[in-house]
């Protein structure tokens, strides 16, 4: 009997809804330094390094989608960010899932989560969820509400 070849999932690509593929290309590129990859009419693939994200006009995904992106360094990636003119959610912030994130809109309202190793010497920080309410981790590790 034949051995099976192994199977390897190398990554996960998402697709984002946008309502102007132009104006998020601009934006992708312009604000937060992804490059178009291809473009075939209203459907397009941005990169930047190893993360790619496709965008698709008025079709597939759903307003509002969270993506995780991992990076090196979310501080320095933050400064390039407000330099570029990116719409700055949430700042880096440590959480105890051992990541320090920072949070960007797009155009359309996606959450751009880019996340690195942890900042040495500073607390766990303020979670922004959803609906734009900020929770603080007490010292047990549970989340309270703080506005």
């Amino acid at each position: 009997m034949t051995k099976p070849k192994s199977i390897h999932i190398e990554a996960v690509t998402p697709i984002l809804r946008v309502a102007n593929l132009a104006q998020s290309l601009d934006y992708y590129a312009d604000c937060l330094g992804f490059e178009c990859q291809w473009q075939v009419q209203d459907f397009a693939a941005v990169g930047r390094n190893k993360a790619c994200i496709m965008l698709c006009q008025g079709d597939q995904g759903q307003p509002g989608t969270w993506l995780w992106i991992a990076a090196n360094d979310v501080d320095l990636l933050h400064d390039e960010f407000l330099a570029r003119g990116a719409v700055i959610r949430h700042p880096p912030t440590n959480y105890p899932w051992d990541s320090r994130e920072l949070h960007v809109f797009d155009l359309d309202g996606h959450v751009l989560r880019f996340g690195s190793d942890l900042k040495a010497g500073e607390p766990m920080g303020p979670w922004l969820n959803g609906h734009g309410q900020l929770w603080s981790p007490d010292e047990s590790g549970t989340w309270q509400k703080m506005n």
